[in-house]
C-alpha cells in the first residue's frame, strides 16, 4: 500500500507528524487529484453504458410511458451527460470518502487502516442502501400516484430531461437520508451532543424527519410515509451507535473551562 501511495503521489500522514501549511496544501492537492481522477474514470464507465443506465432508470415507469420526449436538438446529449455524471458521483463516492477521511483523521488521532476502510465501507453501504430503497420502494409508489393523479383530466407526456432530473434528485436524496446514523455518531464523537440528548428529543426528531420527508422529491403522502419509516429506524440505530461509540461531551472534558482559564491567564494586567 505504501508503494501504491508513492506512485499516486500521496501517503498516509501519521497522527504524530506535524506538517507545515504548505505540506498540508500539497497533501490536499494530491488527494483532490485522486478524487477527480476517480470521477473521470467513473464518468467514462457510466457514459460507455449510458443506454443500459437510461433503460434502468426508466424501469419504474409504466410500459406505455417509457418513451420520453426531448424538445431540442441538444437535449438528448445533455441529458445523457447529466445522468452519466450523477451516476459517476455515486460510483466514485467510496474513493472520495476515503480520501477525505485519510486527510482529516490524522488531526483527530491514530486510526488503523482497517478501521478507516470499515468506516468508508459503512458510509458507502448506507448510501447505496438509501439509493436502492428510493429506487425499488419509493419511486414506483410515487410515480404511480403522481402519474395517475387527476385521472382522465390530464394527458401526461414525460420529458426526458425533467424525468431524469427528478429521479436522480430523488435517489441522491434517499442516499443522503440514510446517512443519519453516521451524522449522529460523528456529532457524539466530537462531543457536540450526547446519546441521552437524542433520546430526550425524539419527538422533535420525528417532526424534523416529517418535514424532511415532505420536502424531498415526490410530494405525495405515500412516498412521504415510506421515507419516514426508514428515517425513524435509522434514528434509533443512530442512538444505539452513539451510545456505543460516542465520546464524553465537551463540557465534561473540561475543555471549555480550561480554554476560558487560558484566555484569562493570557490577558495582560490592566492595573498600573
Amino acid at each position: 500500500m505504501s508503494r501504491l501511495g508513492d506512485l499516486l503521489g500521496t501517503r498516509r500522514v501519521g497522527s504524530h507528524e506535524r506538517l507545515s501549511v504548505v505540506e498540508h496544501l500539497e497533501e490536499l492537492r494530491r488527494r483532490v487529484i485522486i478524487a477527480v481522477a476517480a470521477l473521470v474514470v467513473a464518468f467514462g464507465a457510466m457514459y460507455a453504458v449510458h443506454d443500459r443506465l437510461l433503460d434502468l432508470l426508466a424501469w419504474p415507469l409504466p410500459d406505455d410511458q417509457r418513451t420520453l420526449l426531448t424538445l431540442s436538438p441538444v437535449e438528448p446529449f445533455v441529458t445523457v451527460l447529466k445522468v452519466s455524471f450523477w451516476a459517476a458521483i455515486i460510483v466514485a463516492l467510496p474513493v472520495w470518502l476515503y480520501q477525505l477521511y485519510a486527510f482529516v483523521i490524522p488531526a483527530v488521532g491514530p486510526q488503523p487502516r482497517r478501521r478507516m476502510l470499515a468506516v468508508v465501507a459503512g458510509v458507502s453501504g448506507l448510501f447505496a442502501a438509501g439509493v436502492a430503497f428510493g429506487f425499488f420502494v419509493v419511486l414506483p409508489v410515487a410515480l404511480e400516484f403522481l402519474l395517475g393523479f387527476g385521472g382522465d383530466l390530464f394527458t401526461t407526456e414525460l420529458r426526458a430531461g425533467e424525468y431524469y432530473a427528478f429521479i436522480t434528485t430523488m435517489l441522491l436524496a434517499s442516499g443522503v437520508v440514510f446517512e443519519v446514523p453516521v451524522a449522529m455518531v460523528a456529532l457524539t464523537r466530537l462531543g457536540v451532543i450526547t446519546a441521552s440528548a437524542y433520546r430526550r428529543n425524539w419527538r422533535i426528531a420525528i417532526v424534523v424527519i416529517a418535514i424532511v420527508a415532505a420536502i424531498l422529491p415526490g410530494g405525495d403522502p405515500f412516498s412521504m410515509i415510506l421515507l419516514m419509516i426508514p428515517m425513524i429506524v435509522l434514528y434509533q440505530v443512530g442512538i444505539w451507535l452513539a451510545t456505543a461509540f460516542g465520546s464524553p461531551p465537551l463540557w465534561e472534558r473540561g475543555l471549555w473551562e480550561s480554554g476560558a482559564d487560558g484566555d484569562a491567564a493570557s490577558e495582560p494586567d490592566s492595573q498600573p
